[in-house]
């Protein structure tokens, strides 16, 4: 396992769930799978398991596409050559089911996730319809480790399969490396869905598909429409103005990428990052933003990579109250500039105490106006009303590594989760990795735990100490915040 993982300590026993009903096979169980880490279902044929409709949920023969669905199609066209896809996974403690029995059990429920059997259709007029050649054993997989020490080679195969012709999500089974520890890793083009989206996907598939916590405006008021308008647009222009304002930086490159992906772990107690947020009047992610500047701080300097700036694109939900979560995006990009060089007045020196702490103030004097009704429906409104062409420009402009070099997003998963009677230990986020990024960074709420993970090439220098750096900044802010 990486070093960060091993350096991960043991979740605390989830509380027992109920087991997953029992679901009819459709064919017996398929034989086990070489050793040999793959990427695709076994070469033998199996037989497609066709997806069990919920009665509490039919979905409409057609959906439309949003401008953000169209913007990330179009991306994938323009640059066939970069990895669209998210995602995350879930470790869990039990013993693994057969590839047949997940399958199985994956058809089951997607009656409660109608995006996942539909594909896109049409021109300019694009909709989501169901998809009549779907079949389950194109997108579930199985990797196999060669025994303890196979399991970075097969968890590195599971992020890095291209999905199957058509696709546009895939389940990676991953086991062999202990009897009782696997992983169900799932990825998805960014097409398909937003963290908000597959966040729900996990709950369903993982613990009841309860509600995300994620903050969304008030109902529309029509009364209102005027100062709507002005607040987008004003919203509207400062972004622009802040990615043009970059237009001629050259970015330093820190590295040639490999194209092949890593991932590294590490976590701390969500109720430490909320006791700091909430002493100074932050929140929880402006701790994690901060103790991320923190972090990079330092590993600049062992890694010998200048940082002149850090910009980071942070994803914003903007659905309306009352939409669904399950079709396509309704994300916004933001940039935001991390102070990684905030109060460095003696890099040679002993530790300036106050550095984290500025760092943090830094943080919360931007993210304030986010939390605020006024922005927050302004993004709403942008996202709901903009047309195709400046959409995909401005996400374009937003993970250009002229405008921003590191992708950082959190989310709200769930209190516990289980597979049958394997219970979920810990999660990573597995946010898009865009060619000329540093890295991208997810911070997961699941449980007692906030759990960081920091996907990155396989070349970027010293990309396993940014767990353990991130950790520590976040014990810097604790003391610097604990009254003497």
């Amino acid at each position: 396992m990486p070093d960060s993982e091993q350096r991960t300590p043991s979740v605390p026993s989830v509380p027992s769930v109920p087991s997953v009903p029992s679901v009819p096979q459709s064919a017996p169980p398929t034989s086990p799978t070489p050793s040999a880490p793959q990427s695709a279902p076994p070469t033998s044929p199996t037989p497609s398991v066709p997806s069990a409709r919920s009665e509490a949920s039919v979905p409409p023969p057609r959906h439309p596409t949003h401008s953000v669905d169209r913007a990330f199609l179009s991306l994938e066209r323009r640059r066939p050559d970069v990895r669209w896809d998210a995602g995350g996974i879930a470790y869990l403690s039990g013993p693994p089911p057969s590839l047949a029995d997940l399958r199985a059990y994956v058809g089951f429920r997607l009656g409660e996730l109608p995006l996942l059997t539909s594909r896109v259709a049409g021109g300019r007029r694009s909709r989501w319809q169901p998809d009549g050649d779907f079949a389950v054993d194109r997108h579930v997989h199985e990797v196999v480790a060669d025994g303890p020490a196979g399991w970075d080679p097969a968890l590195d195969t599971a992020l890095n399969a291209p999905f199957a012709p058509g696709a546009y999500w895939g389940i990676w089974l991953v086991h062999g490396h202990e009897p009782d520890r696997y992983a169900v890793c799932y990825r998805f083009h960014h097409a398909c869905q937003d963290g908000a989206a597959a966040a729900m996907t996990f709950r369903a598939l993982l613990s009841g598909g309860g509600p995300s916590a994620r903050p969304v405006p008030g109902r529309s008021r029509l009364s209102g429409a005027p100062r709507r308008v002005g607040a987008a647009v004003g919203l509207a222009t400062r972004f622009l103005a802040g990615s043009l304002a970059v237009r001629g930086h050259r970015p330093y490159a820190a590295f040639t990428p490999s194209g092949e992906r890593r991932l590294w772990r590490g976590r701390v107690r969500s109720d430490t990052l909320r006791r700091i947020g909430a002493g100074r009047g932050g929140s929880a992610h402006d701790v994690h933003l901060a103790a991320l500047a923190g972090a990079l701080s330092v590993w600049s300097a062992r890694a010998g990579v200048p940082l002149p700036r850090v910009t980071a694109v942070l994803p914003v939900d903007a659905r309306r109250a009352d939409e669904e979560q399950t079709w396509g995006n309704r994300c916004f990009a933001l940039p935001f500039q991390l102070p990684v060089h905030a109060a460095q007045e003696h890099p040679d020196g002993p530790r300036n105490t106050q550095a984290p702490l500025r760092r943090l103030d830094h943080v919360m004097a931007t993210t304030r106006k986010l939390r605020g009704e006024t922005w927050r429906q302004a993004i709403q409104d942008l996202v709901r009303f903009m047309p195709d062409a400046p959409t995909e420009w401005y996400l374009r402009r937003m993970l250009s590594p002229r405008v921003t070099n590191v992708m950082a997003t959190s989310m709200p998963l769930a209190d516990q989760g289980s597979l049958g009677d394997s219970q979920v230990t810990g999660t990573a986020l597995l946010p898009l990795l865009v060619p000329g990024h540093l890295f991208a960074v997810g911070l997961s709420f699941f449980g007692d735990w906030a759990e960081v993970s920091f996907l990155t090439d396989r070349d970027l220098p010293l990309g396993e100490s940014l767990p353990l750096l991130w950790e520590q900044a976040v014990g810097e802010l604790a003391e610097s915040t604990t009254p003497a």
